[in-house]
Parts: structure tokens; sequence; C-alpha cells
């Protein structure tokens, strides 16, 4: 029984992890490079269009639908690793 909590508590542990890592980027791509580092971003181009912009309007929800699928993949195979996943 000790065990399996301890199985457990290994889980959640990198469980949360994944969720602050992801969480640490999702803030870094909408917040840094969206706002803040826009200026800064700006002076470079993408697609004809200032970075810092593109960032604003399209790279972070093209970022965020990554970041989905990265944590999709990411908790699939934590929850085989632990078996804890469904069939």
């Amino acid at each position: 029984m000790e065990d399996n909590k301890q199985k457990m508590r290994e889980y959640w542990r990198r469980n949360v992890r994944i969720l602050l890592t992801l969480l640490g980027l999702w803030f870094a791509v909408s917040y840094l490079f969206g706002i803040l580092l826009v200026d800064e971003l700006n002076r470079f181009s993408l697609g004809g269009f200032k970075l810092g912009f593109w960032f604003a309007q399209q790279g972070a929800i093209y970022c965020f639908v990554i970041i989905i699928f990265v944590y999709v993949f990411l908790m699939n195979k934590l929850d085989k690793e632990f078996d804890v996943h469904e069939d």
C-alpha cells in the first residue's frame, strides 16, 4: 500500500512539473513575446510582418495549439509509465 502511495506521489510530482513547464512556456510566449519584448522583436520580420506583431497576433495562437499537443503527448506517456492510462 505504501509503495502505491509513493508511486502516485511521484506521478503527481512529475505531472505538476510538466504543467509548470508548459505554463511557463505559455507565459513567455503570450506575455513576454507578445507584450514586453514586442519592440525588440519588431526589429526582425517574419513573412513580411514585424516579429513582435506576428507573435502577438499569430505566433501565440500557434504556440498554444502546440503546447496542447505536447501536453497530451507527455501525459499519455506518463500515464502509461505509471500504468494509469485508459485502454
